[in-house]
């Protein structure tokens, strides 16, 4: 199986930006694609951006430009860096792994944005 542990949100003013980290462990070998989301209370989970081990990203249109999605392989690491900060970014930010064994996500961290 896969572990994911997220971290790196908190309180930005709008405008800012913030760098979450979304570590992997067990049989990361197994991970076909690391892929981050985000939700807001009441609201469904939203694709934000993906990355596979080559190397191939891609975005959701509503971040495109102000998100980059990164891997370290040394850490075990994808990371998201967030920038130019809106409050309609304010949710629980998640990371996936897809596997050929299932799907596995992390606990989520939180980002508010405020004005």
């Amino acid at each position: 199986q896969v572990q994911l542990v997220e971290s790196g949100g908190g309180l930005v003013q709008a405008g800012g930006s913030l760098r979450l980290s979304c570590v992997t462990s067990g049989n990361i070998f197994s991970i076909k694609a690391v892929g981050w989301y985000h939700q807001a209370p009441g609201k469904q989970r939203e694709f934000v951006a993906t990355i596979t081990p080559d190397g191939r990203t891609n975005y959701a249109d509503s971040v495109k430009g102000r998100f980059t999605i990164s891997r370290d392989d040394a850490k075990n690491t994808v990371s998201l860096e967030i920038n130019s900060l809106k409050p309609e970014d304010t949710a629980v930010y998640s990371c996936s792994a897809v596997t050929d064994r299932g799907y596995y996500w992390g606990q989520g961290t939180q980002v508010t944005v405020s004005s």
